[in-house]
């Protein structure tokens, strides 16, 4: 069996705490698209983590976790996260990295950083991990391959190649310091050494796995949203953020992922720039970020402050069905427990007509909120393990969110270690 943990909205949706739980019961865990960009922040018995590179199955001594050939490998910041969790008492995790799975380069982060610099406002608010970059050489032909760190020759060539190339853009268009190709190969030497205890032919390790009936979790990165086909281009990321591009980034038949958990906020945050309908700002937004997650709204990544805003059932919805959702988790729900009254954006208005249907970005720039406001429930949710128990208003809240999104509500999150989850009876579901 095959299950994913995606997010429906800009990411940010509280991912990692929900395949953290469902790792208990899962065999293998398996990042499968996106780089070092973004974390998940997880708190359970050994502490409070920040992963960005690490699948969230690494607290468990059951699990496997691999890097799968979708993802934008960078080996420093990988082994960097497994010493840090060894140090604070976590038990060495057992891990495996795709052959076919590509390196993020250390000059891709200076290009990513060199872009930024040159675009100035027009910046797409990258964390400047090198991802874009990255991707770009992955479909220029001109990445590198795990599998390519234990061939000298082809190495060696390939780094003369390929350094030739980037230097002219250096010198021409970002005016900065030539790379060395001795120095790049010598790095690429060091990358070797280091993940070659956990290079594996993974598809096939995975082919095995599902004959044998192990249960598989797909832990995607970011959401819908910051999809490059389906999100707010140009303000997205490089790689698919969807449930169904877990099947080539972990190297499986699609028709093997049976459940696919999508995780809403019960409200909604951002990191970086592009359109967000349902933004708030000032003191407003201030106090929900201060109150919001686990210590605040601020990136696991970059510790920018997040964007805020109310929960937006168009964009929400939307990103439901592109997963392909068959259940959500709600997450964060007790943090609203602060307010009299709690909007929610039902609509957008767009030259004047109201639709509940996400558009392109050139019409998205132009959208302005539809609001529907609920009472608030006013008390501290934490420790509710019964979603009967739950406050009235707070029962109708998930309840409306649910009609106006059109998917069955699960699980709900009410506090941020993996214990604090109550599961639902959704009549949504099948």
């Amino acid at each position: 069996m095959v299950k994913a943990v995606v997010g429906a909205n800009w990411g940010d949706e509280g991912k990692g705490k929900i395949t953290d739980m469902m790792a208990e019961n899962a065999d293998i865990v398996i990042r499968f698209q996106g780089g070092a960009n973004a974390g998940h922040t997880i708190k359970n018995s050994y502490g409070k983590f920040a992963l960005h590179s690490l699948p969230s199955g690494v607290f468990y001594g059951h699990t496997t976790n691999i890097i799968g050939n979708g993802v934008a490998l960078n080996i420093p910041i990988l082994f960097g996260e497994i010493q840090s969790l060894v140090e604070k008492g976590v038990p060495m995790p057992h891990i495996l990295v795709s052959d076919r799975c590509q390196i993020v380069m250390p000059y891709h982060v200076l290009f990513d950083q060199y872009e930024e610099e040159r675009l100035g406002k027009k910046a797409f608010g990258s964390t400047k991990s090198g991802i874009a970059p990255f991707y770009s050489d992955k479909y220029a032909k001109i990445g590198f391959q795990v599998s390519e760190l234990f061939d000298e020759d082809l190495l060696k060539e390939k780094v003369d190649s390929v350094v030739s190339y980037k230097n002219v853009i250096l010198e021409h268009v970002y005016h900065k310091p030539a790379i060395d190709p001795d120095e790049l190969l010598e790095t690429l030497h060091q990358y070797r050494d280091m993940v070659a205890p956990y290079v594996c032919d993974v598809s096939a390790f995975l082919d095995k796995a599902l004959k044998e009936g192990k249960t598989i979790l797909l832990e995607g990165q970011l959401g819908t949203l910051k999809d490059p086909d389906h999100g707010i281009y140009p303000m997205v990321t490089s790689s698919s953020t969807l449930a169904a591009y877990g099947a080539i980034g972990a190297g499986i038949p699609p028709y093997e992922i049976s459940q696919i958990v999508t995780v809403c906020k019960a409200y909604s945050s951002a990191v970086g720039a592009g359109d967000f309908v349902s933004e708030i700002f000032g003191e407003e937004a201030e106090e929900l970020r201060r109150r919001g997650g686990d210590g605040g709204e601020y990136g696991a990544t970059t510790g920018r402050p997040r964007r805020v805003g109310w929960f937006d059932c168009v964009a929400s919805k939307y990103g439901c069905r592109l997963q392909g959702t068959t259940d959500v988790a709600f997450s964060v729900l007790d943090v609203l427990g602060y307010l009299d009254e709690i909007p929610v954006c039902v609509g957008y208005e767009i030259d004047g007509e109201v639709t509940t249907d996400f558009p392109v970005t050139v019409k998205l720039n132009r959208a302005k909120p539809v609001w529907k406001v609920l009472p608030g429930w006013k008390c501290d949710i934490a420790g509710i393990r019964s979603y009967e128990e739950l406050p009235k208003a707070c029962r109708d809240y998930v309840e409306f969110i649910e009609e106006q999104i059109g998917y069955p509500i699960t699980m709900v999150s009410n506090g941020p270690a993996r214990t604090d989850i109550i599961y639902r009876d959704s009549p949504l579901k099948k």
